[in-house]
C-alpha cells in the first residue's frame, strides 16, 4: 500500500509542499489524457487509497470526494485529442502534468511524478517514481483524481456518441470498441494517430 515515506524524504530536504502527479488515459483510442496533482499534509489519513487501477469504479468514486476534501490542494488538467495528435501522447501527457502542477492553488515546490520520465518544461524540482501510485500516497491520490475525472468525461461522450459505448470501455481498444469504429467510422473524440492500423 502507498505511504508517505517519499514525501517525508522530500520534507526532510527542506521542501514544504510536495505534490504527487499521475495521469490517466495514455492508452485509449479516444478522449484526452488527464493528469492530476495532489498535495497532502503529512498527518492525513486516507484509508483505502491505492493505485487507481487496483480499485473498483465505485471505490474510486467514493475516494475522489474524500481526497478533494482532505488535500491541501489539488488540480486536474487535460491535454486534448488535438494536442495528442500534434505533439504525440508522451508530450501531451507532459503538457497535462505541467498544467496540473501549475494549477495548484498552493504552489508545490517539489513533485513526485509517477513513471520514469521527467516531464519536459516542468517548473519545480521533481523525482520520478516507477510504480509510484503503489508507493506514494500523494501519487496514488492523484491517480484516483485523474482516472475518475477522465472516466466521467467518457460517460459524457457516451451520451453524445452512444454507438461506441464509451460508458463501458472508456475509450480503450476493446473488441467491442474496434467493431464499432469499423462500423461507424471515427468520431471527433477519437485519436486518428492511434487508429492507423485499423
Amino acid at each position: 500500500m502507498p505511504d508517505f515515506e517519499l514525501e517525508k524524504q522530500a520534507l526532510a530536504k527542506g521542501y514544504k509542499f510536495i505534490c504527487g502527479v499521475d495521469e490517466a488515459g495514455r492508452g485509449p483510442l479516444a478522449g484526452p489524457v488527464c493528469a492530476a496533482a495532489v498535495i497532502l499534509n503529512s498527518d492525513v489519513e486516507l484509508p483505502g487509497v491505492n493505485d487507481s487501477k487496483k480499485l473498483s469504479e465505485k471505490k474510486r468514486e467514493a475516494l475522489f470526494d474524500v481526497i478533494c476534501q482532505k488535500a491541501v490542494a489539488y488540480s486536474i488538467a487535460f491535454a486534448s485529442v488535438e494536442e495528442i495528435e500534434e505533439h504525440n501522447i508522451l508530450n501531451a501527457t507532459y503538457l497535462a502534468m505541467n498544467r496540473a502542477i501549475e494549477g495548484l492553488e498552493t504552489k508545490a515546490d517539489f513533485a513526485l511524478i509517477d513513471g520514469n520520465r521527467v516531464p519536459i518544461d516542468i517548473k519545480v524540482d521533481c523525482e520520478t517514481v516507477v510504480k509510484g501510485d503503489a508507493k506514494s500516497l500523494s501519487i496514488a491520490a492523484a491517480s484516483i483524481l485523474a482516472k475518475v475525472t477522465r472516466d466521467r468525461l467518457l460517460l459524457e461522450y457516451h451520451k453524445q456518441y452512444p454507438q461506441y459505448n464509451f460508458a463501458k470501455h472508456k475509450g480503450y481498444g476493446t473488441a467491442e470498441h474496434m467493431d464499432a469504429i469499423r462500423k461507424y467510422g471515427i468520431s471527433e473524440v477519437h485519436r486518428p494517430s492511434f487508429l492507423k492500423k485499423l
